[in-house]
């Protein structure tokens, strides 16, 4: 399980440095999600994620971190159910006006968090 969490934050890793070379494509995969009830599959790859860390935090390093995570990414799935579909779509749509700037910010985010969840596993 060690292995799985360890390759989930280099695939998050690599994940935040496209962002951060290309913030385009940021934009263009926050579009996808953003037509029809996409956010619901959003929400179902985090759940599948949360329970992938926690029951998987005993066998890492540093396991609290890998259980904070798992309850991150738990209560953002939640959220999305929680906040509805139309609400959810409507802060995709102020995020998809920010500048580039933001999205490059968030791309060292997603980068810092990959790194941090590869070490800790």
């Amino acid at each position: 399980m060690e292995t799985v969490i360890k390759i989930i934050g280099t695939v998050i890793v690599c994940i935040g440095m496209v962002y951060l070379i290309k913030p385009e494509i940021f934009r263009m995969v926050i579009g996808f999600f953003a037509k029809g009830s996409r956010l619901y599959l959003a929400a179902m790859v985090r759940f599948a994620l949360a329970i992938v860390f926690i029951l998987g935090a005993r066998h890492c390093g540093i396991k609290w971190v890998i259980v904070l995570f798992g309850l991150i990414f738990l209560l953002s799935g939640l959220l999305i159910f929680m906040l509805g579909l139309e609400k959810a779509k409507g802060i995709i749509r102020w995020y998809q006006e920010q500048p580039i700037f933001v999205y490059r910010i968030v791309a060292i985010i997603v980068l810092s968090v990959g790194l941090i969840i590869t070490y800790s596993a």
